[in-house]
């Protein structure tokens, strides 16, 4: 799955992965199930890196998120570089 991460990096052990809060104050863990689909759906300007799904437990005990939401769209006044 391809993940939004902070910045771009070169050591994918050195990405920031983003997490977003909801409205509800959960913590979620965004990932989308092809890279067309997460320019889409954040824009190309957004970072991003490959994960295993098999590697999710560990992401989750490094970083604790309540939800995991696939391919969703990121309002464009949201996303790395504003509107596009």
């Amino acid at each position: 799955m391809y993940l939004p991460v902070a910045e771009t990096v070169t050591d994918a052990s050195q990405a920031r992965v983003e997490l977003r809060r909801t409205k509800d104050d959960r913590m979620a863990l965004l990932a989308y199930s092809a890279l067309d689909r997460l320019h889409t759906c954040c824009g190309k300007q957004q970072p991003w890196i490959v994960l295993p799904t098999a590697a999710l437990d560990e992401l989750q005990q490094a970083h604790p998120f309540q939800l995991l939401l696939l391919d969703i769209v990121i309002p464009e006044d949201k996303r790395h570089g504003g509107a596009e």
